[in-house]
């Protein structure tokens, strides 16, 4: 698997194929081993996935880990490997950040793919009931660090977001970057950064600024892959609902699976039947 210098650090990323780009973005608190199964099972183009810095294999800078850090890395990066007319896949903040990266760099996409990803900023009765105090007592200062920095919270639920268990040597992958404290700060950065009742401001403003871009971009073709609810599915049907009118473009492929937040791993050939479908057509 190769690793590029990106800025003061390196990256690693997944590379199969050729031809036409194919970049699949992972989120919180997963690598690229999210789409170990998906890029296989998708038999054409080239298909790339990174792990975003200080995540899996990739380096660990000290940086705050914002999501302007996670953009400028990425940003970076794709420079690095000259990639242009993109397809760019994305899984929770791997979605966030395509819709980012698509609404600064609108000449260089040509459609993306989505699935239980941030789509827009929430108030908190926005925010699916079961994740509303978790995410309280991750937002507050002190509690938040004890629960993802100290207990690992996070890497710890993680089987709890998944309809099908995630086998052992697979958690494993997860969790081997993340050894002590301070190696976890990207994941509490991540957690604090989702956009609920109006902070983190920056955040909240750069998903407003791709929700506008999303909403005017009729020639770029988008897809959401939606499942039956699993174990911590974010996207509600209310928010599937706001995607169907406020995003131009916009293809939305329902599946009678049930599949948890994390639905490359419960769902991986769907996904990548759904993928490759769509992008045929683009």
């Amino acid at each position: 698997m190769p690793v590029q210098q990106i800025l003061d650090s390196t990256m690693f990323y997944r590379d199969l194929g050729t031809g036409s780009p194919m970049v699949f973005l992972h989120g919180n608190p997963t690598s690229s081993h999210l789409w170990r199964h998906i890029l296989p099972a998708i038999g054409s183009g080239r298909r790339l996935a990174p792990d975003l810095i200080g995540m899996g294999q990739s380096g660990k800078p000290a940086i705050d880990y914002t999501f302007a850090d996670h953009a400028r890395y990425l940003d970076a990066w794709f420079d690095a490997l000259d990639l242009d007319e993109v397809t760019l896949v994305g899984h929770d903040w791997g979605g966030a950040l395509a819709f980012d990266w698509a609404t600064r760099h609108p000449d260089r996409v040509r459609g993306i793919a989505f699935t239980e990803t941030i789509v827009k900023p929430m108030s908190w009765e926005e925010f699916p009931e079961g994740g509303r105090e978790l995410f309280r007592a991750i937002k507050t200062p002190g509690a938040g660090e004890t629960m993802i920095l100290d207990d690992d919270a996070f890497l710890q639920g993680l089987p709890g977001t998944v309809a099908t268990p995630i086998a052992e040597e697979d958690l494993a992958v997860y969790t081997r970057p993340y050894p002590t404290r301070e190696s976890r700060l990207p994941l509490l950065r991540w957690a604090r950064s989702m956009p609920l009742g109006g902070e983190p401001a920056d955040v909240v403003a750069r998903v407003a600024a791709y929700d506008r871009w999303l909403a005017g971009s009729v020639e770029v073709p988008k897809l959401l892959i939606t499942f039956r609810p699993g174990p911590g599915t974010m996207m509600t049907p209310d928010m599937i609902a706001w995607c169907a009118e406020h995003m131009a473009g916009l293809e939305i492929t329902r599946h009678d699976g049930v599949a948890g937040h994390h639905t490359p791993e419960d769902q991986p050939q769907a996904i990548a039947a759904a993928v490759e479908r769509w992008a045929a057509k683009l």
